[in-house]
């Protein structure tokens, strides 16, 4: 069997807010040419530029480009999904909730113009992000292709979050990253750790230049690295992924030796985990990484 899934990595440069045309020929534009349903991924926060024009300073972004979830950007970026017939992950945006507050959200619409995924990031990069933190994890599916889950920038320095991806059967981990700063050396060796040890395919997907550093990449469930930007510059990386790759991985061991979803046995006995006040059940370990399979109650799906 194979499950193949196009794929649109779009590194680019901040977007300002009130570019959304722009936006839709940017996002025709990497596409052409490509095989019909492609899944196209930007950076973090890539359409919460200053507005066409306005002089604000980076701090006043959050406050000046903050909608509600269900605001004119989400009929704009639905619409864009749909004309173009495409799964559209814009990165993240700037939310305002209903108590005012503000999150840093990603969002993901289907090629029928349906917003089928929204996250919070639960890791904000403190103290320098202000935004409030999400509380819980988000996973979707694309019928007959696969389930992927969503993590933002900062969120891939916290094994939980991939780990619990995985375990909620994310078979592809998208990661929207807006880094400027000299650490991408070890985002990028996050990306292939948190791949290593899920078995999932991890696309790390930062900015361009001016405020980004680029070095974009795609990380196979086995830690390779198949694709990646080679500098800070304006690109899309494109690949199709076959999703039963992650399936072959955890069945057969990375190297042909390493199975840690087969790691327990039902009749081990529980492992405390004091940090969480909580513990590894063996009895649940392996049974949720299926693609496919529904989270547990209290878990948060689109």
């Amino acid at each position: 069997m194979s499950r193949p899934l196009p794929l649109v990595m779009a590194q680019a440069a901040r977007r300002p807010a009130d570019d959304l045309d722009g936006f839709a020929a940017d996002v025709a534009r990497r596409t052409r040419g490509l095989p019909a349903q492609p899944l196209v991924v930007y950076p973090e926060l890539h359409l919460c530029g200053a507005p066409s024009g306005s002089p604000l300073d980076p701090a006043d972004l959050p406050e000046a480009t903050a909608e509600p979830l269900d605001g004119p950007r989400d009929t704009a970026l639905a619409r864009i999904a749909a004309d173009l017939g495409v799964w559209l992950a814009p990165g993240s945006v700037y939310e305002r909730g209903d108590d005012g507050r503000i999150r840093n959200t990603a969002v993901v619409y289907s090629p029928r113009g349906e917003r089928v995924a929204t996250y919070r990031k639960v890791f904000p990069w403190r103290p320098y992000e202000t935004t409030v933190p999400g509380d819980g994890f988000t996973v979707f599916d694309m019928p007959g292709v696969g389930r992927i889950g969503l993590s933002i920038c900062y969120d891939a320095w916290f094994p939980e979050t991939t780990r619990h991806l995985a375990w909620m059967g994310a078979e592809l981990v998208l990661n929207f990253v807006e880094t400027g700063t000299s650490d991408r050396a070890q985002e990028i060796v996050l990306a292939r750790a948190n791949s290593i040890v899920n078995q999932v395919f991890t696309a790390s997907v930062n900015c361009a230049a001016p405020v980004g550093t680029g070095r974009s990449l795609l990380v196979d469930p086995s830690g390779t690295v198949r694709s990646q930007a080679p500098d800070d510059g304006d690109t899309s990386l494109t690949d199709v992924v076959d999703l039963d790759e992650v399936s072959n991985i955890r069945q057969f061991g990375t190297a042909a030796l390493n199975r840690p979803w087969q790691q327990f046995r039902p009749d081990d006995s529980p492992l405390a985990l004091p940090l969480y006040q909580g513990r590894i059940d063996p009895a649940a370990w392996s049974g949720r990484t299926r693609p496919g399979s529904a989270p547990a109650p209290g878990e948060s799906t689109p």
